[in-house]
């Protein structure tokens, strides 16, 4: 018969050893970002612990790693009184510089500083758009977490909070025997997307935004459903903390008293920092702002904080607002305006798009009067319909969309958005393809809007390049019917040009010039540039690079085609088929007869790639290659260049002045490279 393991006298012990090696390691996963043991060890350990727990329920304690999985469901949250009232910070709405210098100029007349004293020195910090949470701990262990509420009596949320894995349970033994820590608790922006995803998937209602889903986490009665909600959190300041004579700490700055939170376990942002002076806040406000729309996480301004503590004290409060501290926003990111109509816009590949009409609204530091609604699945689950009350969000460069109806506010009769079935530029069916979301023109280039974007396509950068053919000439040359195909760019002189509308004739022969320069490119810009469905930058590289020239390639049979890397069966089926049409070959010869050519090869050897398997992200400027120059190095080597630093990136390329790419790289722990280290990995020296 099998011994009972847990019955030895060393299974206190080892319940203790478990949740000593479970809290180290998950300290080093959650906090550090830098784990030391697999998965798959970590949850054996985990199971241990249950294991013995559930055999000896005498031996779990408050502290125990599996009370973060959740307990019993609550009834109703209890109310609790901050020991330390859990006050507001004032908000400086003014987001130029000047709000910085208002602030610190307050400082300085508070202080009673002479205009010669030396500039004042800052703890500054991003403002962190979360929940605020009190975490109180007592011999080391935390007993209570609660919320700010209005600043005097907040709520209990114990159990929910003990699922954030960030959060210690137990603190080391030097500090006080009383601490309350204060902080943020908040959703990662690629947490908040893959549980909107997971509640898209099982048919239920979608997050407006990550405070929305870190609220709703936090006040869930049910600890169990908290737990499968990702949260995080960052420590920014402390409550209620032993007096010193009672073991207490002493701090002479707020930086210090940060650090010291680090240290005891607690995860303080990197961007924290300190600065001197006005010029010094300017520079960081600036600094985040252009950071923001890089971050893993929301943020809607910076919080300067006077980092003497004496000199806090000394400044003190007036209402409930303390005297030396200020919240510095930035322009709102997301704003409620009205649907004043759905329109369908047409892509260059007939993609049918219901974009808002909006009543202008300033967004994001921008105008808005459209946002995206991607296609009628999404319409219909958003519900968006004319006249409704929307908050839409536009973050940096995103294309500004709707997140949300205010259904309150819904006028009566408002009718639920339906595709339109037919394309409402040229009248051909729009059809849905099986497996598809879209609604597809199936005009083709007969569809002028096609026909634009397929022009702007092909003229762009990226392709073969004509400069000065931007919108509003391509919508001049499609609707005068002076181009109807790519090859009548090539047809076009200063006698059909210059009695266009602002085309005087310097400008038509500058156009013409460019037009002239273009005919001379490569196969894969070429590629690129003729709008094959699926067919984008790498794959064009990828095609000339395995076939060398453009007939092997128009030739090839899909079979053949799915033999090129990184090219699977849907690309290898739209390249196929683009080929096959007898109008798309005789697009590509008209060109030809125009004098367009591209540069061929003979097909590329087999031969060992050394980044194969590798996702590059380059950031900055490199010294002497250009991005695009060290894309082509890389992509030539067989590795990968994405827009975004993710924890699947290989390598980081950096150079002069390279900005949130590279601190979300150092914060995530990934390999920096400058271009001497890129050079040594292409060549095989480093």
């Amino acid at each position: 018969m099998t011994p009972d393991l847990f019955s030895t006298p060393g299974t206190a012990d080892r319940a203790e050893e478990l949740r000593r090696l479970l809290q180290e390691h998950g300290h080093r996963y959650y906090v550090l970002d830098d784990p030391q043991i697999a998965d798959a060890e970590y949850d054996s350990l985990f199971r241990e612990l249950q294991t013995i727990e559930a055999q000896h329920p005498e031996l779990v304690t408050a502290d125990s790693p599996t009370r973060r999985v959740g307990g019993m469901a609550l009834a109703a949250f209890v109310s609790v009184r901050h020991a330390v009232p859990m006050l507001s910070i004032r908000t400086e709405t003014d987001t130029q510089a000047s709000g910085a210098k208002n602030f610190d100029s307050r400082v300085r007349r508070e202080l009673e500083l002479e205009e010669a004293a030396p500039e004042v020195d800052y703890v500054t910090e991003p403002k962190f758009d979360g929940l605020a949470m009190n975490l109180r701990y007592e011999a080391g262990l935390l007993v209570q977490a609660a919320t700010r509420g209005d600043g005097a009596v907040g709520e209990d949320v114990t159990q929910n909070i003990r699922t954030i894995g960030q959060i210690p349970l137990r603190l080391p033994a030097a500090v006080p025997q009383v601490l309350e820590v204060r902080g943020e608790v908040y959703m990662r922006r690629d947490d908040f997307e893959a549980l909107n995803q997971r509640q898209r998937d099982s048919g239920q209602k979608t997050f407006v935004n990550p405070r929305n889903a870190a609220a709703g986490a936090v006040r869930q009665l049910d600890p169990a459903v908290a737990a499968q909600r990702p949260l995080s959190f960052f420590a920014y300041g402390v409550g209620e903390i032993s007096p010193v004579e009672r073991g207490g700490p002493s701090f002479a700055t707020h930086f210090e008293l940060l650090q010291t939170l680090k240290a005891w376990g607690f995860p303080v942002s990197d961007l924290v920092s300190t600065a001197q002076g006005a010029d010094g806040l300017t520079a960081y406000y600036q600094s985040i702002g252009r950071q923001r729309d890089g971050l893993g996480f929301d943020i809607d301004g910076v919080v300067y904080k006077v980092n003497s503590l004496a000199w806090q004290a000394r400044m003190g409060f007036v209402t409930r607002e303390p005297r030396w501290a200020v919240a510095h926003k930035f322009p709102a990111q997301e704003q409620s305006t009205t649907v004043l109509g759905i329109e369908v816009q047409v892509g260059r590949t007939g993609k049918l798009t219901p974009v808002a009409k909006l009543a202008p609204v300033f967004v994001g530091g921008v105008t808005v009067t459209n946002a995206t609604l991607h296609n009628e699945d999404e319409a219909r689950r958003k519900d968006v319909r004319v006249g409704d009350t929307v908050i839409v969000r536009r973050a940096g460069d995103v294309i500004p969309e709707v997140v949300a109806v205010v259904l309150e506010k819904r006028p009566p009769g408002a009718q639920e958005f339906s595709m339109l079935r037919q394309c409402p530029v040229c009248g051909s069916a729009a059809v849905r393809e099986q497996g598809e979301v879209d609604y597809r023109c199936t005009g083709g280039l007969f569809c002028s809007a096609q026909r634009k974007q397929a022009i702007l396509h092909f003229a762009q950068r990226r392709a073969v390049e004509v400069e000065g053919l931007g919108d509003k000439l391509v919508d001049q040359l499609v609707d005068s019917e002076l181009v109807r195909t790519l090859p009548d760019l090539y047809r076009l002189s200063l006698s059909t040009l210059t009695p266009l509308d602002r085309m005087a004739e310097k400008s038509a022969q500058k156009l013409l010039e460019a037009l002239q320069k273009s005919k001379e490119t490569t196969l894969p810009r070429f590629l690129f540039g003729l709008g094959i469905r699926h067919v984008g930058e790498a794959t064009a590289k990828e095609l000339a690079r395995h076939f060398g020239k453009l007939n092997a390639i128009m030739d090839a049979s899909p079979e053949e085609l799915l033999q090129v890397s990184d090219i699977g069966p849907i690309v290898a089926e739209s390249l196929h088929a683009f080929f096959a049409q007898a109008h798309n070959r005789e697009v590509i010869e008209d060109l030809r007869e125009c004098g367009v050519c591209w540069t061929e090869a003979e097909p590329a050897p087999v031969v060992s790639k050394p980044l194969a398997g590798k996702t590059f992200v380059i950031t900055g400027t490199l010294p002497s290659l250009s991005r695009d120059e060290a894309r082509d190095l890389i992509e030539a080597a067989g590795g990968k260049v994405a827009g975004s630093v993710s924890k699947k990136t290989s390598f980081v390329v950096a150079g002069s002045e390279a900005g949130s790419k590279l601190e979300r790289a150092v914060e995530l722990g990934l390999a920096v490279l400058n271009e001497q280290d890129l050079r040594g990995l292409l060549d095989g020296s480093a």
